[in-house]
């Protein structure tokens, strides 16, 4: 991705290799999420343009560091829509941890009902550090 503008449009393959996802990922997270829309060409060729490159990058933040599943990125895009996402996409922990303020408690209420328990994080964080301690070892 290097040699292209930041304007301009990306490929699915360029996009896949951008996020360390297989296509078909890509592919199911369209059906799952209305808010990514990459331009189709002749033969279904997909051309992802910035926002939508940002918003899965935001989205594999949520699914993959943040322990949400589909359905609770979909109430998250849902009550906060996709700006917070732009925003903020490589940030972890964007909705998990948010700062107390009297506004937004029942959108923090609702977003934290979507988010994994501290001891379940924990235990993940735990099984990480083991793998990466693993891999470190087959690696030498």
């Amino acid at each position: 991705m290097n040699s292209k503008s930041p304007e301009a449009f990306r490929t699915i393959s360029e996009v896949s290799k951008d996020l360390s996802l297989p296509q078909h990922v890509l592919r199911f997270w369209e059906t799952k999420f209305v808010q990514i829309k990459p331009i189709k060409r002749g033969g279904g060729r997909r051309y992802y343009r910035p926002e939508d490159v940002m918003l899965l990058k935001g989205i594999k933040a949520l699914l993959y560091n943040d322990g949400y599943t589909i359905r609770g990125v979909q109430k998250v895009i849902k009550e906060n829509g996709t700006k917070k996402l732009l925003q903020v996409e490589n940030e972890n922990k964007l909705f998990t941890v948010t700062k107390k303020d009297n506004k937004s408690e029942l959108t923090q209420n609702a977003i934290s009902n979507n988010a994994i328990s501290e001891t379940k994080r924990t235990k993940l964080m735990n099984v990480l550090n083991d793998l990466i301690s693993l891999r470190k070892k087959l690696d030498n």
